[in-house]
């Protein structure tokens, strides 16, 4: 994987109400989870493509893909995608089983196909 000249933009999924889901859970959480997760979202901001074991491709989603950090709860996943240089935040859970939830990947799947059409 041939590495960026230069990092991605990130931006919060936002509503149509405003609200910034991702960053409204990333608050909801411990200082010290926040930090990690931040630390890991950065790390793929300047060094993406990055690949396993820090990001995943999820298949049949068209192009999703996820963060994968371990916080002091569990494991937590954020679902993003990325165009021309830009990285969108688009879900984030903590995960609880081994294969990632139909519910949370409908959830990301969703805001992705409505951010295609604005």
């Amino acid at each position: 994987m041939a590495q960026r000249k230069s990092a991605l933009e990130v931006y919060f999924y936002k509503t149509n109400l405003g609200n910034e889901p991702v960053r409204e859970w990333l608050k909801s959480l411990a200082k010290e989870d926040m930090r990690t997760i931040g630390f890991d979202i950065k790390t793929v901001q300047y060094g993406y493509p990055i690949g396993m074991p820090l990001t995943r491709v999820l298949h049949g989603t068209g192009g999703l893909e996820e963060v994968r950090c371990n916080i002091s709860n569990g494991i937590a996943r954020i679902i993003f995608y990325v165009e021309n240089n830009t990285m969108v935040l688009l879900h984030a859970f903590i995960k609880k089983s081994q294969e990632t939830p139909k519910k949370e990947l409908d959830i990301a799947i969703k805001r992705y196909k409505e951010l295609r059409k604005r």
